[in-house]
């Protein structure tokens, strides 16, 4: 067993299961995927690490634990078309591509979309595409989705993206509202008169680093 493979059986049986991501899909995913291909190559010792890593400005390898419950509880379906927005290097791409049918992956920097498009071909992940976009507009062409998954800790969430979500879709993100970040589930749902309802649910304490593509506007102070 190599270095990497020795961290990355550490990180499922240390980082991940223990904090109840009973999902076998997940923990499989987790343990055959190598998290070190998508970080830059000096910080590629540090990729199995209990902590968020910096992957690129603004982009991150988010904390295994954290990830991995989040994923968790955007409960990924085999037949799911999956929206990843803000994927960085890929990784969570790679993962959200083990669990549903087909990932459309949205970054803003040219140079990440080529970055984690080589990777993701590298690793023969054929069923996941990176396109360059604004990620707080999504991917209305590619949509509507069955899953949204966001990979930063958010202030807000566009009308535009609950838009894209199928009815039955559900949305995972970081939310951040009052000085607390929590692991929030959206879900569409329809009602008898066919009218769409955005529900949440709160799962999980969580604290990453925030997008500043989803900031809210700042008022002005008088």
């Amino acid at each position: 067993m190599t270095d990497f493979e020795a961290a990355r059986f550490n990180m499922v049986e240390c980082q991940v299961r223990p904090s109840d991501v009973t999902d076998v899909r997940i923990q499989a995913a987790m343990s055959a995927i190598p998290r070190e291909a998508f970080a830059p190559k000096a910080k590629q010792s540090l990729a199995y690490m209990d902590a968020t890593l910096d992957v690129a400005a603004n982009r991150y390898l988010v904390e295994p634990r954290c990830f991995a419950k989040l994923v968790q509880a955007a409960r990924i379906e085999e037949g799911d078309l999956v929206l990843d927005l803000g994927c960085g290097t890929g990784y969570s791409s790679a993962i959200l591509a083990a669990l549903g049918t087909a990932v459309v992956a949205v970054e803003n920097d040219p140079d990440l979309v080529e970055l984690a498009s080589q990777t993701l071909a590298g690793l023969e992940v054929d069923n996941a595409a990176v396109i360059e976009g604004d990620i707080a507009a999504g991917a209305p062409a590619q949509g509507p989705f069955d899953v949204i998954f966001v990979n930063g800790a958010v202030e807000q969430i566009p009308q535009a993206l609950f838009d894209q979500l199928n009815p039955g879709g559900r949305l995972a993100a970081v939310v951040t509202e009052d000085g607390k970040s929590s692991a929030r589930i959206y879900l569409k749902s329809l009602e008898a008169d066919g009218t769409e309802v955005m529900g949440h649910l709160d799962v999980f304490d969580a604290a990453i680093p925030p997008f500043p593509e989803f900031e809210r506007a700042k008022g002005f102070v008088f």
